[in-house]
């Protein structure tokens, strides 16, 4: 039956940034197909480890600062000793800093980069080598963004790391199809989140944002659930190195 394809019972999945916003709701939608979670991040998860447990799913968090790439064999290692294995990788946490150009700083230029695209890289090369020696493939579904398409404005950074998970995801699924390993992103539109918060509160912005996207409003965590499942399960197989846009017909404008 095809929706048994889209089942998760007895996989593993880390997600990182799963305290809040797109994060829980992520961890949540592949809890409620059945996947054990382990989340990651520097905020207290307790409330989405409170939620994926009365789904009757177990979850650990990992207390881990994504700024600093070195946190990532303590979250290999303590998935490994609490599950004994790792199945699927949702590369969820991202930060953003807004500035002119001409005077964005190298402060806000590496911090954006670090988390969003370099412990990005190396948490993704750590996982994909247990799956690898697993030998049963794996699923990595990274969170890139509509400015993975577009400039933007005053996000330099951001712009440069969200573009760079889109060829990243395309890379990695060259290299890593050949492993039974999918690698694939979801790139949200205009979310209600704490990073949009800034243009959602300015009257002009928000009015001329929701003008642009046909189906009238910000999208919310739950607009992504069936996405992630569908490019973590064996239903989504046969899919490899695209980012699908989850955006309210943003692009199609």
């Amino acid at each position: 039956m095809i929706l048994d394809q889209f089942k998760l019972d007895g996989k593993v999945a880390i997600v990182t940034g799963a305290s809040r916003g797109l994060g829980k709701g992520l961890a949540l939608a592949l809890a409620e197909a059945g996947a054990d979670i382990v989340g990651v991040g520097v905020s207290n998860s307790a409330a989405t480890g409170k939620a994926v447990e009365a789904l009757g799913r177990r979850y650990l968090e990992v207390t881990a600062d994504l700024t600093d790439k070195a946190c990532v064999a303590d979250i290999v290692d303590k998935t490994k000793t609490a599950f004994g294995r790792i199945d699927i990788l949702v590369n969820n946490a991202g930060i953003i800093r807004r500035n002119d150009f001409v005077d964005f700083s190298e402060q806000d230029w590496d911090d954006v980069m670090d988390v969003n695209l370099k412990t990005l890289f190396f948490l993704s090369q750590a996982v994909a080598r247990e799956f690898i020696a697993q030998g049963e493939g794996g699923k990595i579904v990274h969170i890139a963004s509509m400015l993975s398409y577009q400039g933007g404005i005053r996000v330099a950074s951001y712009t440069s790391s969200k573009s760079g998970v889109k060829g990243l995801t395309m890379l990695m699924a060259n290299e890593l199809a050949q492993h039974g390993i999918n690698v694939n992103a979801i790139a949200p539109g205009y979310m209600a989140t704490d990073n949009t918060e800034a243009l959602r509160s300015d009257e002009q912005r928000n009015t001329e944002i929701l003008a642009r996207i046909p189906a009238g409003r910000w999208g919310i965590a739950e607009d992504l659930a069936g996405a992630v499942v569908y490019l973590s399960s064996d239903a989504g197989s046969y899919v490899q190195g695209h980012t699908l846009a989850v955006d309210g017909g943003w692009l199609a404008r």
